[in-house]
């Protein structure tokens, strides 16, 4: 019986044209960095940290592997990949950067709902949550699957893969779930929270 390990991925490749190119990650919510908040809180649940993003040099300062698009151009689907082929994990918790409120408790329910199928995530009345979800690797190859098809809609993940869901209603048993599963888009979404 092969060793279950884990591993967390934080997006960080994106242009942030909302942002006029700003690094959110870098953003400052109650005193402390996002990525900062956000390797810590995956420190904890997981075995091993990665960065998918380009511009390695912007977060040398993290001690994290740093790792680039494998599939330039192909947005958060091709991070999600990225996440995957880069790691030997068995599962990979995907997070995005802009994510300051993420809680503990929330990505060990995500692990602990991909033990089987293709993964986890969190689906809200938006829909799913590609970006807080919990990916196994059994899915790499249907994700790579859909890249090279053109379908590079990571919300429509869901109709190649097995997903176990959390409900907004599960999420409230972490914290109210807009806060919870926030992430700052805009100047407007980061005025919001100081």
């Amino acid at each position: 019986m092969s060793v279950q390990t884990t591993a967390g991925a934080i997006l960080a490749g994106g242009r942030a044209r909302r942002f006029d190119g700003r690094d959110k990650s870098r953003l400052v919510v109650d005193g402390t960095s996002i990525i900062v908040r956000q390797v810590q809180l995956l420190q904890r649940v997981t075995d091993e940290v990665i960065l998918v993003g380009h511009e390695p040099e912007r977060f040398a300062d993290l001690g994290l592997r740093v790792v680039g698009d494998r599939v330039p151009g192909a947005g958060a689907l091709g991070g999600i990949y990225t996440a995957l082929a880069s790691t030997t994990a068995n599962r990979v918790l995907v997070i995005a950067c802009d994510m300051p409120f993420l809680v503990e408790p929330l990505l060990r329910a995500l692990l602990a709902f991909a033990e089987s199928g293709d993964g986890a995530w969190v689906r809200t009345g938006r829909g799913p949550e590609p970006l807080v979800a919990c990916y196994r690797q059994s899915a790499r190859a249907r994700i790579h699957e859909a890249i090279e098809a053109g379908h590079l809609k990571a919300a429509d993940l869901g109709l190649r893969l097995t997903m176990g869901e959390l409900s907004e209603q599960d999420v409230s048993a972490f914290g109210d779930p807009d806060r919870v599963l926030a992430n700052l888009n805009t100047p407007e979404d980061y005025a919001r929270v100081q």
